[in-house]
């Protein structure tokens, strides 16, 4: 072992993080293994930034502490998207790749499947048409729908024959649309007939556009242009017949060319389109590798929009291992329904849907009667508690209680994941009990091409976001307007920033937000607020953005209030305000409309609309009741309960501009769409309750 390998060693091992759970840690050399370093109960590791500094803050996986990863360890040979597609289809030929539910005589069926073969075949096709059409190599391509078999196949064809794949959101809206085609410079757009039509009726305002293929188009209806538009309308099956009439040789990438361009809507402003490479994704995918293993046996849905990155890494992360990938029909509400006719081995989503299902379960578990309720609790306690202490839980409680629950995925899920925005502990554990699978959250975003920080296979404690990604490193830098530094007891706490492959090569045409994001060490700050909890594990705690002061002084953390009150029975979501002019918070929660109207009832209360039940101060209380026993739950501060509320029935969504895409509420318009209710709220507490707090 080389001596600078020696001293790192040496370093490492004085630098622990001390586990709460364990009196001593150790890295030991692994000879065979070259001189690896492997250690036992910690799930990272501290470094040096630089050896001869004495600052020591810089975190990496413990799985690869002296190197970061930044190709799959099996398959070192694969550097971009089209190798790792390229090894795939030599690998997995006549295994099935892409599944949709046939519709017969109006009713869906079952999934029909295409194999990595035929999507190989397709993906060469879709490529030697666009150079048919004379779209250069190089070109952005835009894909303007949601997830489907095409979108994949376009993706392949995209890097396959080095062209930068651009999603245009269709829930972004036509300006948003219209913004990212030009200053992206698209060539060419698929889309499906109903955003053709959308898109057609500002064509004039995309000249860069030469070519629009209709995914699920006929021939017979495409809108003929004039000649002078210069702009081509043909039918995706029109494009498959030409290319294979016109086969072209691969024009393959390499690992430093862009891979995707893709914009982020943000909370404000126009949205920013991050440049990511070939090896950007390639190393954040094989770094998530080294702790998650799929099988071509495996089975995932695909529902979480193609457009975020969340869901791009997972579908380079089914290609590398040969995973069946199965279409959900477009419509959220016939999700189950999917999952059912699917039966997926693997789940990815987001912590609305399971706050969703755990507010479903719950709910119907007190509805069942009190001998079933405590039959669930019963079992419900066994079971965590087997789990918590390591043991294997008694499979008569499965049988009894949780396969019926289970069956609500399709039955076989064995791996979930939660990710986009921090998942309440109780949540998870939950979801571990009923579900008896692997549930593991992660961090991330498009600027670190997904994954920065997962939790590690065993690891059943709840309420934080893992270690590093093997493929980068992580530290924390002090914010001290917001009191928080790495000298803060019992946990260091500071700003994220990470640094490695997988961090982005910018935003495109934007110099100066770039250089805001990413400092001259490379280190991208993220914005976000983490402690290093014990074990090595990253917990993010505040935004370093959305924080605001009450008028006594005391710093919100919006997000943090939310995600406690977002598990109650009544709140399908909630925006929760406060502001330096007021001593308390106040509330707007869209509400589950089934069961307050079953609550209503219950309670004889005789209502015209669900407006007006909205409205009525019986139904606010009851509200208001379910979330301070939630705060009281959860151990809220004092000026951290929310001390009124507003019902309403209408949902935040992308479409009435209350949410980003990845459906994280936009704050300043929320504030601006809700000012009469929030002044309204505010007026009223002022005249009940005139002292301070």
């Amino acid at each position: 072992m080389s001596t600078t390998a020696q001293r790192r060693l040496k370093a490492i091992q004085n630098h622990l993080i001390t586990s709460t759970s364990t009196n001593s840690q150790q890295l030991d050399t692994n000879e065979t293994a070259g001189g690896e370093f492997v250690h036992g109960q910690g799930y990272s590791v501290v470094l040096p930034e630089k050896l001869h500094t004495g600052k020591w803050n810089v975190y990496r996986s413990a799985k690869s502490p002296l190197k970061l990863v930044s190709r799959f360890p099996d398959h070192p040979e694969i550097g971009t998207l089209h190798d790792n597609f390229v090894h795939a289809v030599e690998t997995f030929q006549d295994y099935k790749y892409l599944g949709t539910r046939i519709r017969v005589d109006g009713t869906v069926g079952e999934y029909k499947w295409m194999t990595y073969g035929e999507a190989s075949t397709a993906r060469t096709a879709i490529g030697s048409g666009l150079i048919y059409h004379g779209i250069p190599k190089g070109s952005c391509i835009g894909l303007y729908f949601i997830n489907r078999p095409e979108w994949l196949i376009v993706d392949h064809a995209c890097s396959a024959y080095s062209n930068i794949s651009v999603p245009l959101y269709d829930t972004l809206g036509p300006d948003a649309v219209k913004y990212i085609v030009n200053h992206a410079v698209v060539q060419a757009i698929f889309c499906v007939p109903e955003t053709l039509h959308s898109m057609l009726s500002f064509l004039s305002d995309i000249p860069s556009v030469r070519l629009i293929v209709v995914v699920g188009g006929v021939d017979e209806h495409m809108p003929s242009l004039p000649r002078s538009s210069g702009v081509e309308v043909i039918s995706y099956s029109k494009l498959l017949a030409q290319g294979r009439g016109n086969p072209h040789p691969f024009a393959p990438p390499n690992p430093e060319d862009i891979a995707t361009i893709c914009y982020t809507s943000g909370t404000t402003g126009t949205p920013k389109g991050a440049i990511l490479t070939h090896e950007n994704l390639i190393a954040s995918v094989a770094g998530a590798t080294i702790s998650v293993k799929f099988y071509p046996s495996d089975v995932y849905i695909s529902y979480l929009p193609l457009a975020h990155i969340y869901e791009r890494a997972n579908q380079v992360m089914t290609v590398y291992f040969g995973v069946a990938v199965g279409f959900y029909q477009g419509d959220n509400l016939k999700l189950m329904d999917d999952m059912a006719a699917l039966r997926p081995t693997i789940f990815c989503s987001v912590p609305r849907l399971y706050n969703r299902i755990y507010a479903g379960i719950t709910s119907a578990v007190k509805s069942s009667g009190a001998l079933r309720e405590r039959l669930f609790n019963a079992a419900f306690n066994a079971k965590k508690q087997a789990i918590m202490s390591g043991k294997n839980p008694s499979p008569m409680w499965d049988r009894l209680v949780f396969n019926k629950i289970k069956d609500k995925l399709g039955g076989r899920v064995r791996f979930i994941a939660s990710g986009a925005s921090p998942l309440s502990p109780d949540v998870m554990d939950f979801l571990r009990v009923c579900f008896g699978c692997r549930v593991s959250e992660g961090y991330g975003m498009t600027e670190t091409s997904c994954v920065i920080s997962s939790m590690d296979e065993g690891d059943i404690l709840s309420g934080h976001v893992g270690s590093p990604n093997t493929a980068c490193e992580i530290k924390l830098v002090d914010v001290p307007e917001m009191n928080y530094t790495s000298d803060d007891q019992p946990y260091p706490r500071g700003e994220i920033c990470v640094r490695g492959p997988i961090i982005f090569k910018g935003y495109h045409k934007d110099e100066v937000q770039t250089r805001e994001v990413i400092d001259e060490d490379g280190w991208l700050h993220t914005g976000d607020i983490g402690l290093w909890w014990q074990g090595g594990r990253l917990k993010i705690i505040d935004r370093k953005k959305n924080i605001f002061k009450l008028a006594q002084g005391e710093y919100i953390a919006p997000e943090k209030v939310e995600n406690v009150y977002a598990k109650c029975k009544y709140v399908a979501q909630i925006f929760v305000y406060g502001d330096s002019l007021n001593s308390c918070l106040v509330a707007i929660v869209s509400v589950d409309q089934d069961l307050l109207k079953a609550w209503a009832d219950s309670e004889g209360i005789k209502y015209e609309s669900l407006g007006q039940l909205c409205n009525d101060p019986r139904a606010r209380a009851a509200v208001m009741a379910e979330m301070d026993a939630a705060g009281r739950e959860a151990q809220l501060r004092g000026f951290e309960f929310v001390k009124a509320v507003t019902l309403v029935l209408e949902p935040f969504t992308l479409e009435n501009g209350l949410l980003t895409p990845t459906f994280k509420v936009k704050r300043p318009q929320a504030k601006a769409y809700f000012a009469k209710a929030i002044s309204d709220m505010y007026a009223e507490l002022a005249t009940s309750d005139p002292i301070p707090m």
